[in-house]
C-alpha cells in the first residue's frame, strides 16, 4: 500500500470513525495491520447498492436475449418456454451456491479464488483462464456488432471505425475508477430493463389486435406450425437440445455478480440482495421474453429459417415480427435500444475480463504486474491488456462479421457452462469440508439458501453435462465443421491443458475436506462488515436522489 493510497484511506476513515474498527485480539501491531487493511479495501470498494443490482441485471440481460434467443424459436414456442423453464432452475441453483460461499468471502475474483481455496490451485487456474478468454472474446463480439446493427439503416464504412470507437469506449470507462463504471452500467442497464419490458408489452398489445393489420393472432402459432418442432422422436429431441443450447447462452447473472462483489461496498449486505433478485430477473424477463417470441412468430418463419436477414437486428424475432405486421418506426428504435444494449455488455465484459486477470495475478497465477492498481483500486494493467486483446475484433475485417459472430458464440457458451460446472462443484467442496470440520453451517454463514444442498446437486448433474452436449450439432449428418468444432469444445482443452500444466508442474495440492480452509479472511470481512454497518448509522444518504435511490435499490 503506497502512501497515497494510505492518506486517502485514512483522511476517508476519520468521517466514520477509526475507532469503529476491531482490533486484533493478539497485539496492537497485527490490530494496525488489519485496520490497515480494511481501509485499503474500503477504498477500493466503490461499487454502491444501487450499481450492483444494476450491473447484476446488465451481465444477465443482453442483446442474446433480443436477438439470439430467435435461433431457439425453431425449436417451436412450448419447447423453448420448457426449456428456459428447466435452464432457470440450473442458474438458480448456482446462483444459490454462490449467494453463500460469495457473502462469506467476497473477495476479489470470487468464484476464481473460491475455486482454488476449497478444491485445488490448479481448478482456480483453470476457471480463472477460460473466464478470462470468455469475457475477452465477449468484449469482441460486443465490438464486432455494431457494424451489423448499424447495417440496419444501411451504413456500410469501413467497420474498423465503428470497432476502435467501441473499444476505446470500454477503454474510457473502464481504466480510471470502479465508480465510473457502476455509474455507466446502471443507467445502461437501466436502458434493457426498459427495453425488455417495452418488448413484453409489445408483443400483448399486438397478439390482442393492437397493430396496423388489427390481427388478433393470440397463440396462433402455438397451434400452426404447433409447439414443439421435430416429425418424430428424434427430432423433438434435437429440437429441445437447441432450445436448452439457447437458453445457456441467453441466460447468466451469477458469475458476474460474483466478479464485482470484491469491488462492493457493504459486500455482505449487498451481494446477497443480488444473488437473491436473480429468480425475479429469470421469471420477468427471460421466461417472458421465451413466451413473447413464441408468441410473435412461427417457428418455420422464412426468415429464421433460411436466416436471409442481412443484420444482426434483423434476426431479431422481435424486428422479424414487426416486419410482418408493417409496424412502422418500431423496428428503428429497437435496433438504437440494441446498441446501447451491445455498450453495455462489452463495458460489463471488459471489467469481469481485467478482473478475472486481476484475480489470476493476485494468487501468482498471470504476471505480477497485473496485480497493480491506481489510487482508485482499479486495475488499470489488467484493462489495457484486455483492450489490446480485443483488438483480434479486427479478424472482422478479414471474415464475415457473421461467422466471426458464430465462432465466438460458440466459444462462449461453452465456456459459461464450464464456470457453471466449477461453482457448483466448489460449493459441493465447501460445504463437505464445513461438515467434515464439524463446523455449524447455519453459524459460520451470514446468509444460508433453503435449497441447499439440493440445488448445488442438480446444478452438478446438468451443467457439465451440458457443457459437452453444446455442440451436439457439429456431430449430425452432414455437419462437420472443424472449425465449429474447436470453438465448441476448444476451451474446455484449452482451459483443461492450463489447469493440468499448473497440476503437473507446480504440484498442486487437491484439498481434502478436512485441509480446506475456512477460516483466513474471517476475521477481516467480519471487521470490514463491522465498518460498513457504523458507516450506514452514521452518513446516511443526504441528497434527494440519493435518498430516493437507496429505497428504491
Amino acid at each position: 500500500m503506497n502512501e497515497d493510497e494510505k492518506s486517502e484511506a485514512y483522511v476517508g476513515a476519520t468521517e466514520v470513525g477509526l475507532h469503529h474498527i476491531p482490533a486484533s485480539s493478539s497485539s496492537a501491531n497485527e490490530g494496525d495491520s488489519l485496520q490497515e487493511r480494511v481501509l485499503h479495501s474500503v477504498n477500493h470498494r466503490r461499487l454502491n447498492p444501487r450499481q450492483i443490482q444494476l450491473t447484476a441485471i446488465a451481465g444477465s440481460i443482453g442483446a442474446a436475449l433480443f436477438v439470439a434467443i430467435g435461433s431457439g424459436v425453431l425449436s417451436g414456442p412450448v419447447c423453448l418456454l420448457i426449456a428456459f423453464l428447466f435452464w432457470a432452475t440450473v442458474v438458480y441453483s448456482i446462483a444459490q451456491c454462490q449467494m453463500e460461499i460469495v457473502t462469506l468471502f467476497p473477495l476479489d475474483g470470487s468464484f476464481i479464488r473460491l475455486a482454488g481455496r476449497m478444491v485445488d490451485p490448479a481448478l482456480g487456474v483453470a476457471v480463472g483462464w477460460n473466464h478470462f478468454f470468455a469475457q475477452t472474446s465477449y468484449v469482441i463480439f460486443e465490438a464486432t456488432i455494431l457494424n451489423t446493427l448499424v447495417g440496419f439503416w444501411g451504413y456500410d464504412e469501413n467497420p474498423a471505425i465503428l470497432i476502435t470507437v467501441s473499444l476505446l469506449l470500454y477503454l474510457a470507462i473502464n481504466v480510471y475508477r470502479a465508480d465510473l463504471f457502476g455509474e455507466t452500467e446502471f443507467w445502461l442497464a437501466l436502458g434493457k430493463v426498459l427495453l425488455a419490458t417495452g418488448l413484453i408489452l409489445y408483443t400483448f398489445i399486438a397478439m390482442v389486435g393492437g397493430n396496423p393489420l388489427h390481427d388478433k393472432f393470440g397463440f396462433r402459432y402455438w397451434k400452426d406450425p404447433g409447439p414443439w418442432a421435430g416429425e418424430d422422436a428424434s427430432g423433438k429431441l434435437e429440437a429441445f437440445i437447441n432450445a436448452v443450447n439457447v437458453a445457456g447462452f441467453c441466460m447468466g447473472g451469477p458469475e458476474y455478480i460474483s466478479m464485482i462483489a470484491g469491488e462492493a461496498k457493504d459486500p455482505r449486505r449487498t451481494v446477497p440482495r443480488a444473488f437473491k433478485t436473480i429468480m425475479a430477473r429469470l421469471v420477468t424477463f427471460f421466461i417472458g421474453g421465451c413466451l413473447c417470441v413464441g408468441i410473435l412468430i412461427p417457428y418455420n418463419d422464412e426468415t429464421l429459417v433460411t436466416g436471409s436477414a442481412k443484420t444482426y437486428a434483423g434476426k431479431s424475432p422481435y424486428v422479424i415480427s414487426m416486419t410482418r405486421l408493417q409496424v412502422p418506426v418500431l423496428p428503428h428504435i429497437v435496433n438504437a435500444a440494441l446498441i446501447t444494449c451491445v455498450i453495455s455488455a462489452g463495458n460489463a465484459y471488459t471489467f469481469n475480463a481485467s478482473r478475472s486477470l486481476h484475480a489470476l495475478a493476485l494468487d501468482r497465477k498471470a504476471p505480477r504486474f497485473l496485480t497493480r492498481v491506481n489510487s482508485k483500486g482499479v486495475p488499470f494493467y489488467a484493462v489495457i491488456v484486455v483492450m489490446l486483446l480485443s483488438c483480434l475484433a479486427y479478424m472482422a475485417l478479414g471474415s464475415s462479421s457473421a461467422k466471426v459472430l458464430n465462432w465466438i458464440l460458440n466459444f462462449c457458451t461453452a465456456a459459461t457452462m464450464l464456470n457453471w460446472s466449477v461453482m457448483a462443484f466448489t460449493w459441493l467442496r465447501f460445504n463437505k469440508a464445513m461438515r467434515v470440520q464439524g463446523i455449524d453451517r447455519n453459524a459460520l454463514l451470514p446468509v444460508t439458501s433453503k435449497i441447499l444442498p439440493y440445488g448445488g446437486y442438480w446444478a452438478m448433474f446438468w451443467a457439465p453435462l451440458f457443457l459437452f452436449v453444446q455442440g451436439y450439432a457439429v456431430f449430425l449428418k452432414g455437419n462437420w465443421d472443424i472449425a465449429t468444432f474447436i470453438f465448441n469444445y476448444g476451451i474446455i482443452a484449452l482451459a483443461g491443458g492450463i489447469g493440468l500444466g499448473f497440476k503437473i508442474f507446480g504440484r498442486t495440492p487437491f484439498h481434502r475436506s478436512k485441509d480446506v480452509d475456512l477460516v483466513t479472511d474471517l476475521e477481516f470481512f467480519d471487521a470490514l462488515n463491522d465498518y460498513y454497518q457504523n458507516q450506514k448509522d452514521e452518513n446516511p444518504p443526504t441528497s434527494v436522489k440519493d435518498k430516493i435511490l437507496a429505497k428504491v435499490f
